[in-house]
Formats: structure tokens, sequence, C-alpha cells
């Protein structure tokens, strides 16, 4: 277990991350097929104009395709927030073969690099599944991927004297033919929506967090407690980092919600439920934020909206008892 390390955004700049400029089109099997046009990561700052990254910003060379007729749908916007100068909230996607790929990194303020941390973390994430063989599978990929991205943030910070503490969390999220995979690191949350329920897939790795789980602490205590922004778990503090892996199927009309801490702190389950009800992704996300900004949140905030809109002939698996089990087993 990482030391504890607490979590002070701001002063520095954040990025949103639409990672790999990729046209993409619909097969008639409803996957999607990528063609890269540069291998060179694309890194959109995120300061006083923020940019929705979407799936369709990609297909401006193709013809329209009807959101209907689409395998799925993505966006990823990030905000400074109410309060803060700066964002130190890094995220991105990219279509890659029969894959999207989709992550958020919160750098750990209070040190030097958080933003530093938040951003090799996704770049690097992405990186990694790149370079990885397809003969591991997604799974195995994402999760060596997280690490790399561990591992290449604490040589950076044992080389370089003013980055020395610097930290960030991680959740890099993979759907590939209709499969949900995930690395976990920190407290962003991954949600799973499917119908007008809503599931908590990840594990908030926060003093916070552990104790709502031992039952010490209601959701709503965690929620405004002088504690919540210690984590237990971190990328980049340590060597080797403890990633959570998850792995289900999704089905027609799932939704996925991945976020920071600033928007779900002001938002609950129910709440971004209903706001991404019947939306696009791109309307989705800019909902969340306009929401999470309405309540006055505290600290930078970003959303990550995935809709699978094809049929992916896969087995629903009953929400609730995977987030039950986790509770119990601890991962």
């Amino acid at each position: 277990m990482s030391d504890l390390s607490e979590v002070r955004k701001g002063d520095s700049f954040g990025r949103l991350a639409g990672l790999g400029n990729i046209a993409s089109e619909i097969s008639p099997g409803g996957r999607v097929a990528s063609t890269r046009r540069s291998p060179s990561a694309r890194l959109l700052t995120a300061n006083l104009s923020i940019e929705t990254v979407s799936a369709r910003d990609h297909q401006a060379d193709l013809p329209e395709v009807p959101l209907d007729e689409r395998a799925f749908d993505i966006a990823v916007l990030s905000d400074v927030g109410m309060e803060r100068d700066s964002n130190e909230d890094s995220s991105g996607y990219f279509i890659d073969s029969d894959a999207v790929v989709f992550a958020i990194a919160d750098g750990i303020g209070g040190y030097e690099g958080g933003e530093v941390a938040s951003a090799m973390a996704v770049e690097m994430t992405f990186e990694a599944w790149r370079d990885s063989p397809t003969s591991w599978g997604a799974g195995k990929r994402l999760g060596r991927a997280a690490q790399r991205a561990n591992i290449e943030i604490h040589n950076r910070a044992l080389t370089i004297p003013e980055l020395r503490m610097m930290g960030t969390t991680l959740t890099a999220v993979a759907v590939e033919r209709g499969m949900l995979y995930a690395a976990h690191v920190g407290d962003c949350r991954l949600y799973l929506l499917r119908g007008h329920k809503t599931v908590q897939l990840s594990k908030d790795h926060s003093v916070t967090g552990e104790r709502v789980r031992m039952g010490l602490m209601s959701e709503d205590q965690a929620r405004v407690h002088p504690e919540r922004s210690l984590l237990t778990r971190t990328v980049g503090h340590d060597l080797i980092a403890s990633v959570d892996r998850i792995t289900m199927p999704l089905v027609r009309g799932d939704r996925l919600v991945l976020c920071s801490d600033g928007l779900y702190n002001v938002l609950r389950e129910a709440e971004i439920e209903y706001i991404t009800r019947d939306q696009d992704a791109a309307a989705s996300c800019r909902n969340l934020i306009d929401a999470a900004n309405e309540r006055g949140t505290g600290d930078n905030l970003t959303a990550a909206v995935f809709r699978m809109i094809a049929d992916t002939g896969l087995k629903a698996t009953p929400i609730g008892w995977r987030a039950k089990l986790r509770g119990l087993f601890g991962r």
C-alpha cells in the first residue's frame, strides 16, 4: 500500500487529451474499424475554452452515419471548476481496431508535478496499449499499460528533484467486442448505468472509501469529510502499483460514466443517471459538467461518457452482486 497522499488539486494547467488522430467507420457487423492518420498523440489544453472530444469528431472525412446505426458513442469533457485557477485532470480516448480505449487521471496536488503525472498517465497508458500484442487480450494489455505508466512516472520523479513527489490517480477503460475491461488506481469512479439503475464498478482507494466499505461511515458523511482527499493508492509513488482490474459484458443501451471526484462529490448517482438518460455522449458530458458547476464544485472535474449502441450478443451480468462482493473481499 502506498503512503497516504493528500490530494490538493490546482496550481497547474490541466489537459483534455484526444490522443491519436483517427478516422473511424462502422462495419456491417457493428464493429469499429479505424485508420490512424498520425501515430502522434494530440493534447488539447483545457483552460479558458473546453473542447469536447467525440467519436464523431474523427469522421469528418467520412459520410455521416446516423447515431442509431453506430456501434457506440463516446465523448470526454474536462473543466477547471468553480474555485480553481488551473486544471490537473487529464483525459482522452482513441479507437484502435476492434477496441475503444479511454482514461481519466487526476493529478495529486500539494506537490510539484500533479499536472505532469496525470498527463503522463494517460499518454503512457495509451502508448503502452498500442505497443502491446493483441494476443495478450484486452484485460492483460490494459493492466500492463497501467503498470508501464506507473513505472514511467516513478522513474521521472526519481530523476527530476522538482517532481520527486508527483503522483496521480488513473482509471483506464477498454471496450472490445462488447466486453468491458478496466484498470483502476485511485478515486476516480467508473459507473455502469443500465436502464435506470446505477452501479459503481470501481472502488475508491481513499481513507473515506475504506471506512464506507467497513460500515464506519455513510456515503453522505464521506462526501463532506475533511479526509476525503487522502488516497491509499496512487500511480507513480511506488515502483509497482496495485491495480484493480474489472471485466464484465456490456449489452445494448448500457452507459459508462467515468468521472473525477470533482463531479461525483456534488452529484449523486441517481442524478448522474438522470442527467445522462436519453442523451448522446457529448450532451451527457456537457450536462454533467454544467450541473456540477452549478452546485459550486470546489475541484477540477472531468467526465467521459460511453454509450453502447450496437447489439453485443452478450448476456448481461446481473448488476448489484459484483459491487457487494467487491465490498466484502476488497477487489
